[in-house]
């Protein structure tokens, strides 16, 4: 599937996640729930505990959903600052999720990422999917691309970005 990582972002690396990845990618998930859980009276105890019951299911849930994705460790300098996941379906690379540290978003990290992404698809002329919240500040991302809204799902918006042209050069 995604099998070329020579062209990846200077200093960004990529590996399969493993057990041991289990409290970053729980901390990393806690950090997009920040805001959310500001708001919310509940002690801390409480706030950690719906955290972890929530990225659990999440992750139970993007496994069982897509068996054959690959879920990926983003690094840099070797240090882990993010995760992403995509899987191959029928006719399309699927962004299953993107997710970086707070420290590295709105850097241009996650703009790289996806360029490399859909470099991946265009080689094989698959179109890009992802889901994205419609207030997610990752949208103008996903919009600046060239992604478009197929259709609302849920509290979701389905964006597709068909694949470009690859220009042909003599070998």
């Amino acid at each position: 599937m995604v099998d070329d990582l020579r062209q990846l972002p200077p200093g960004i690396a990529l590996r399969p996640t493993t057990p041991a990845d289990r409290e970053f990618l729980l901390e990393l998930y806690g950090s997009t729930r920040t805001d959310e859980l500001g708001a919310v009276p509940w002690a801390e105890a409480a706030k950690v505990g719906f955290v972890t019951m929530q990225f659990e299911a999440q992750d139970a849930s993007y496994r069982h959903a897509y068996p054959d994705g690959q879920f990926l460790v983003v690094l840099a300098a070797g240090e882990p600052i993010g995760r992403l996941y995509l899987v191959r379906l029928v006719g399309e690379l699927r962004v299953i999720d993107i997710t970086l540290v707070p420290a590295r978003r709105a850097k241009g990290t996650g703009s790289a990422l996806m360029t490399w992404v859909l470099a991946q698809a265009d080689r094989e002329a698959l179109p890009v999917t992802l889901h994205v919240e419609p207030w997610s500040p990752a949208k103008r991302l996903y919009d600046r691309l060239g992604f478009e809204t197929v259709e609302q799902r849920g509290i979701y918006e389905f964006m597709r970005r068909p694949p470009q042209r690859q220009l042909k050069t003599a070998s």
